[in-house]
């Protein structure tokens, strides 16, 4: 009988990535910056280990899956399977899987083309292919592997083997990942870095222009902060902000809420699906928490403890306005509120710049 499995995906873990813009070349600096970077490692490493990756097995023959499903059944290895190569990039498509193994000769869509449909999809196209097949000449091979694929395996395979190349392929595919994972990463504070604040900011723009659902940034920037570093000097202003982005990263409560360090001592907030009053009740929270920490600054002038100001802006993304614009208002209630004093959240929505606290 046809073991056909249907097992969920897993998801690989959520993180929240940051981008270094420091610039001090001070040894303490530096010190943590490399130890804030070797704790993130190990912690992306730790969170891997646990991690149950997918294989998607793609065969027309219901007993090659058969035999698949019944070798692996046992291994920490998330196993799903199609009959067709429309099926095979249907799943792909839906979520991702770690590796797939595809046979070629399979009817209405063939294993060369489904590997094309791969490559050529943004989505698809860094997933590892091993094609394991019955056609076994040169020619056939030296195709595949044009094509993008990472191996070529000929039946009857050597299970064994062929497990052992699986496991090899999957770590070389989760130290990969993990590299891609840090280099979104703020090597001082472990939080989203611009880069990728850049790429979520077009993603939930547009996911939001077709929704019809309205889309809020708040921008903070840390209050006398070069005064902060003159004063306690630069490892002190290390600690600071990541104790800063601490207390901002507890304040966010849903998955979807994105917070970046935005360059030196500026972060934003990135808030799909919320709208104005409910962005400026976070920024307030925001403000209140990091006030909260009760960090000495001497040389402020606002109060005797660091503080924050924010700008709040937020609108529903459609063809006429952009996000670049939303950027440029969440900025202008930043400016407001830092000439208003300081330590507080001055608030627009679209192009109402005036702001309101």
């Amino acid at each position: 009988m046809f073991l056909l499995k249907k097992i969920a995906f897993s998801q690989l873990f959520a993180i929240n990535i940051f981008k270094n813009t420091a610039y001090s070349t001070n040894k303490l600096f530096l010190e943590s910056r490399t130890n804030v970077a070797v704790k993130i490692m190990q912690q992306l490493m730790t969170q891997s280990e646990d991690y149950i990756p997918t294989i998607l097995a793609v065969d027309d023959v219901p007993a090659n899956l058969d035999i698949l499903v019944e070798h692996f059944q046992n291994d920490k290895i998330h196993l799903t399977v199609a009959l067709s190569g429309k099926d095979a990039l249907l799943l792909a498509n839906a979520s991702p899987p770690d590796l797939i193994l595809l046979d070629i000769m399979m009817p209405g869509m063939d294993g060369y083309e489904v590997c094309r449909h791969l490559k050529s999809n943004p989505h698809t196209k860094d997933i590892p292919i091993i094609f394991v097949t019955a056609m076994g000449d040169s020619e056939n091979e030296e195709k595949g592997l044009a094509l993008g694929a990472i191996d070529y395996i000929t039946k009857p395979f050597v299970l064994p083997v062929l497990k052992a190349r699986i496991r090899n392929y999957l770590e070389l595919k989760r130290k990969t990942d993990l590299l891609a994972e840090l280099s979104l990463l703020d090597g001082l504070t472990g939080a989203a870095n611009r880069r990728y604040f850049d790429s979520m900011l077009d993603q939930e723009w547009n996911r939001c222009q077709r929704s019809f659902k309205p889309l809020s940034l708040i921008m903070i920037d840390v209050d006398h902060f070069k005064l902060y570093n003159d004063y306690y000097g630069h490892g002190m202003g290390d600690e600071c902000l990541k104790k800063i982005t601490k207390a901002l990263r507890k304040t966010l409560k849903r998955p979807a809420d994105l917070l970046a360090r935005y360059g030196g001592e500026e972060f934003v907030v990135l808030l799909p699906e919320m709208n104005e009053k409910e962005a400026v009740n976070v920024a307030e929270k925001l403000c209140e928490n990091v006030a909260g920490l009760l960090i000495p600054h001497e040389q402020s002038d606002t109060k005797s403890t660091v503080t924050i100001s924010l700008g709040c802006a937020s609108t529903t993304p459609k063809q006429d306005n952009t996000a670049e614009q939303l950027l440029k208002q969440a900025d202008e209630c930043l400016y407001a509120a830092k000439a208003q004093g300081r330590d507080k959240v001055v608030g627009c929505t679209n192009t109402n710049n005036k702001g309101s606290n």
